[in-house]
């Protein structure tokens, strides 16, 4: 029989610019416009005015949390103004989920950061630790009540993308290419930029010292984790790739309250490196394997490395059209979950990315949504695999005893 612990929370997570539309103070913004390829996120879905019905889906099919994020290129629009107005719109999206039943899992920087701070340099600035301390500390005004904040979301990626966009300014013709899509000029991520890496750990560090001043919240951050196995004899190959793209980042949160496990796949390394994900008919729209084994992995690899940090899966899903196999993908991710819980991984959550169909940093192609919507009119349709993960929520985990995929 399967057993979650009580107060586990059930939910499903979002990212400001993903959803909201129109943030058009961010840097991913302006990427957006001046990058051939890339499509633009617009208005998106319009959750920055739709947020209460969004959350009500959730809440009505029986989830018991919801990840999302604020905005920073909103909050401070120019460097050391900050809007009132701002905070108190993400002030009532924190009363909205508490009002629902819905435990708020905030998200302090979700990749996009106002274009003045990245054209200071962003992570790369002399002044990254000051401006990013001074936007926290005027975020924690309005996060009384919140159990669970986030600093920063999976930093590696960000310091992938620092190393991405030197790469782009070097080759100017090729153009931005989404880091969270495969891509035939690429077979894996590079590694993350050393010095960004260190600036990142640093700025997480001080937001944690912050959060724990001025709230009661439990502060973590969450990490891409690749769920990466050697071959036989590669071992070393192996830790030497960990070693620069994940464990630097789980070690930045030991101390922490929580450790947010991201995982979708999975890939071996032999003697070579990573190898590319295989050619299958199971593959899914951002070009990567069909894993939901993926989530164990990562979750054993967090657990290990940050020595025994509590675990919060705080996003694992599948870019897929079809729906019966987000469910199956989902039964086998939670099922994986179980397995590492039932050997002592002190787990408090799992939070399925994502919500809403949205915007995947550059394309609207790939649907990784429990709730469908029609870009034209804003119409949201739940779909069944949220009814699905919403009986399992009701029943913290005991209807995936009966459960069978749809």
């Amino acid at each position: 029989m399967i057993r979650f612990p009580d107060g586990f929370l059930w939910g499903a997570a979002s990212a400001p610019h993903q959803i909201e539309g129109n943030n058009t103070n961010s840097d991913w913004w302006a990427r957006e416009q001046r990058s051939p390829g890339m499509e633009r996120s617009g208005d998106a879905l319009d959750s920055y005015h739709r947020y209460a019905e969004d959350m009500q889906l959730l809440a009505d099919a029986g989830l018991n949390s919801y990840r999302f994020g604020i905005e920073w290129a909103r909050i401070e629009p120019t460097p050391g103004h900050f809007s009132r107005a701002e905070l108190a719109h993400y002030r009532r999206m924190i009363d909205k989920a508490l009002e629902l039943g819905l435990t708020p899992v905030v998200t302090l920087h979700h990749f996009s950061s106002p274009l003045w701070f990245d054209e200071e340099g962003g992570w790369m600035s002399e002044r990254f630790l000051e401006r990013f301390t001074a936007y926290v500390t005027e975020v924690t005004s309005i996060l009384d009540g919140v159990e669970w904040v986030c600093t920063i979301n999976e930093p590696n990626m960000l310091a992938f993308m620092v190393r991405m966009l030197k790469d782009h300014l070097a080759r100017q013709n090729e153009g931005w290419t989404s880091p969270t899509v495969e891509d035939p000029r690429r077979t894996h991520l590079p590694d993350p930029d050393p010095e960004a890496t260190r600036n990142l750990i640093a700025a997480h560090h001080a937001a944690r010292a912050i959060l724990r001043e001025r709230t009661s919240a439990k502060v973590g951050w969450t990490v891409a984790n690749e769920a990466l196995v050697p071959t036989a004899g590669n071992e070393s190959v192996w830790q030497e790739i960990v070693d620069a793209r994940e464990n630097p980042f789980l070690i930045g949160a030991r101390g922490d309250d929580f450790i947010g496990v991201q995982s979708y796949t999975s890939q071996t390394v032999d003697a070579n490196g990573i190898v590319p994900h295989p050619e299958l008919p199971d593959n899914t729209l951002v070009g990567t394997a069909y894993r939901p084994d993926a989530l164990g992995i990562a979750v054993r690899h967090a657990w290990e490395v940050t020595q025994g940090v509590s675990i919060m899966v705080t996003e694992n899903g599948i870019a897929t059209a079809d729906d019966a196999q987000r469910i199956r993908y989902t039964d086998g991710a939670l099922r994986a979950l179980k397995d590492v819980m039932n050997d002592g991984i002190t787990t408090v959550g799992y939070l399925h990315w994502s919500a809403l169909d949205n915007f995947e940093w550059g394309h609207w192609a790939p649907t990784f949504g429990l709730i469908a919507v029609d870009r034209e009119t804003f119409v949201r349709t739940a779909k069944p695999s949220l009814g699905w993960l919403g009986r399992i929520a009701a029943t913290n985990g005991r209807a995936l005893d009966e459960a069978s995929s749809e």
